[in-house]
């Protein structure tokens, strides 16, 4: 086993620790998913993604593969794998499963829960024009670095919130995305502690 490969092997062995049960499901509502996809290179990277700008959500955001639910979707997992299949051409039987991190509430009211999952490097990505305007890989290693990411406290109707923000080559990483990453990086870290 190479050095690389050990280093995403003791990645998968420390997230692998801290998965919650598998029986856990976000509250009833509207629910989403995202696919953290590790790309198994050499160095591994994360694939992210900018939003279309477009879009009349969240447009121009930097975010993972993702998006709400349908009631076709046997499960959150299966929601995750089929938003990367339309998004970004990840074809779901490339992707390893290696489990979910917590579900977080978004600024529109949705349960997101986020799958983490290796995707082969001979793949090619295709980005749906009117979803996706770009896609990006940032190195694993960097990304799980978690003094990238910056606090700001925000109010907005009354109500007090802390986002994460980032930056990568010229992309500003901030809000859940940035988060995510943070907790992600946070749990790797420290396997033994809950984030």
């Amino acid at each position: 086993m190479t050095a690389d490969n050990l280093r995403l092997q003791q990645f998968l062995n420390r997230f692998l620790l801290s998965l919650p049960p598998a029986t856990v499901l976000p509250p009833a509502g509207r629910q989403a998913a995202v696919l953290v996809p590790v790309i198994a290179r050499p160095r591994p990277t994360l694939l992210l993604t900018r939003r279309a700008s477009a879009l009349r959500k969240h447009s121009g955001q930097v975010a993972f593969p993702g998006g709400m639910k349908d009631s076709c979707d046997s499960s959150l997992v299966q929601t995750a794998l089929r938003e990367a299949w339309e998004e970004v051409g990840i074809r779901p039987a490339s992707v390893q499963v290696c489990g979910v991190l917590p579900a977080v509430s978004s600024s529109t009211g949705f349960q997101v829960t986020p799958v983490v999952g290796i995707v082969r490097p001979d793949h090619h990505w295709s980005a749906s024009p009117g979803e996706v305007e770009s896609f990006f890989e940032i190195p694993l290693e960097l990304a799980l670095c978690s003094e990238r990411y910056i606090p700001l406290t925000v109010e907005r109707a009354g109500l007090r919130r802390e986002l994460w923000f980032s930056t990568f080559r010229d992309y500003l990483i901030w809000g859940m995305t940035a988060g995510l990453l943070r907790q992600l990086a946070q749990q790797v870290a420290n396997p033994e502690k809950t984030v």
